[in-house]
């Protein structure tokens, strides 16, 4: 159901559909909620009425991104998984994994008749990827339990007790548009190869940003003459940029020697990214001579965005190994009388998330440009004394021989939106193993959604039996 209904932020109601109908056939009570979000109320097993409500939470939507030249339609076609050397993928687009996998597994305990277990609340919050709207907009009286396990997370063996808040900084700045000057000739200027990846759990790997890439290259050029006409790179806020294309125009001096100056840069950037992110590629085409910017808008966007922060700016303290603020410069869309940039920015502390935006903000004030936060969600911060949490310790040391880690994540889920709305909440997540999230090539290993399964019948069933 979920690979074979598209599901692009924003417009889940189709799959919402599919699955309250699955749900009322089953003999469930659904909800679904002003914001779009699905619940759905499973009674107690015999004898376990007495238990606490335990909630199970995922979200519908996926982040949709595929491979230039692919020719996928996310608004109608299915997903095409194939099984690879014991994992799932899909080659050309995003597999869904994210968060399709916690979604199929709240639903396979939806219908597993033999699993024990109290009241049962499946939350499927829509629009998480695209800005969390589902979450935010939650009704009040949505949800009746106060122990709540999400299942979005990437990392099999670890339980999260927390999570970054962050926000969208919107860049939008218009100018005069002119035509190039006499003799120029016009180029499409292309860098792709990237790997791509999620802007919160990727964005330590050191892997290439292809929008902050390609202005370093169209810097230089502006040495032999160079004139923009378009810069469009990115797909989405929170996936690194894996594809960005300029459209210029060049004296034909300057043109002469393009193809071996772009040589030259990709080499330079294959070094500077070797073990990380080495199939760059820049290649360049003849295009359609047409507008360019003035010279004063050219010179104040590719300054800016090339002096704009990306990437990690501070790992954590309290838990090595986790970055503590980042941000993302996810999309450009720039035409010769200019456009608008996004940024995202995450951090476990929201003054880190709040300063970091204010320098974006800060730093196109310097140019006139209007940069405007938006979007801002809270973090979901650690507890100190779960009971949640010990019991999930306990249950994965029976099964499994051996302890869960305890970590924080640097993504966003949505735990940080659901614990304002719903104050006491006690809350837990894990998940199988996913690689490549937020870009085509995302997978996931089948053996780790098995452990899942079984360790989220056996939570479900301790809580029962703990409860009654």
């Amino acid at each position: 159901m979920l690979c074979a209904v598209p599901r692009r932020s924003k417009e889940e109601g189709a799959v919402r559909d599919q699955v309250v109908a699955w749900a009322v056939q089953g003999g469930l009570e659904t909800r679904v909620d002003g914001a779009g979000n699905l619940l759905i109320r499973k009674p107690a097993s015999a004898g376990r009425e007495a238990a606490a409500v335990l909630v199970l939470q995922g979200h519908l939507d996926m982040v949709c991104q595929k491979n230039a030249g692919c020719e996928h339609d996310f608004s109608r076609d299915p997903i095409r998984p194939q099984c690879r050397d014991g994992w799932l993928v899909a080659d050309e687009t995003t597999l869904g994994a994210d968060n399709g996998l916690g979604v199929a597994l709240i639903l396979a305990l939806l219908e597993d008749r033999e699993a024990v277990h109290g009241p049962l609340e499946a939350l499927l919050t829509v629009d998480e990827e695209a800005g969390m709207g589902g979450a935010r907009g939650l009704d009040a009286d949505l949800v009746g339990g106060r122990l709540l396990l999400n299942l979005d997370t990437e990392e099999w063996g670890e339980f999260y007790v927390g999570c970054a808040g962050g926000l969208d900084v919107n860049v939008e700045r218009r100018g005069p548009a002119e035509m190039p000057p006499a003799g120029h000739r016009a180029y499409r200027i292309v860098l792709s190869g990237l790997q791509g990846g999620h802007s919160g759990i990727d964005i330590h790997r050191g892997r290439g940003n292809a929008i902050k890439l390609l202005v370093r290259v169209l810097r230089d050029l502006e040495g032999e003459g160079l004139r923009l006409s378009e810069l469009r790179g990115g797909t989405a806020r929170n996936a690194l940029p894996r594809e960005c294309e300029a459209v210029v125009t060049l004296p034909l001096s300057g043109a002469a020697a393009l193809e071996a100056r772009l040589a030259e840069w990709q080499a330079l950037l294959r070094r500077e990214l070797a073990g990380a992110d080495e199939g760059l590629r820049l290649a360049a085409v003849l295009a359609s001579p047409g507008q360019v910017m003035a010279p004063s808008e050219q010179a104040i966007w590719l300054a800016s965005l090339h002096a704009a922060p990306q990437g990690v700016r501070r790992m954590s303290v309290a838990f090595p190994g986790v970055v503590e603020t980042s941000d993302n410069l996810g999309v450009v869309e720039l035409g010769p009388d200019g456009g608008a940039c996004t940024f995202m920015v995450r951090s476990l502390h929201g003054s880190g998330s709040l300063a970091l935006a204010d320098e974006i903000v800060s730093l196109f004030a310097l140019s006139g440009t209007r940069a405007t936060p938006s979007g801002q969600y809270p973090g979901w911060a650690p507890q100190a004394a779960s009971p949640l949490l010990v019991r999930c310790q306990k249950v994965y040391r029976r099964e499994f021989g051996a302890a869960a880690g305890v970590q924080v994540i640097h993504a966003g889920l949505e735990c940080g939106l659901i614990g304002a709305r719903f104050p006491g909440m006690d809350m837990v997540s894990f998940g199988p193993t996913i690689r490549g999230a937020h870009a085509p090539g995302e997978r996931v290993e089948i053996a780790s959604v098995e452990r899942c399964w079984r360790l989220l019948r056996a939570i479900v069933a301790e809580e029962a039996a703990a409860g009654s």
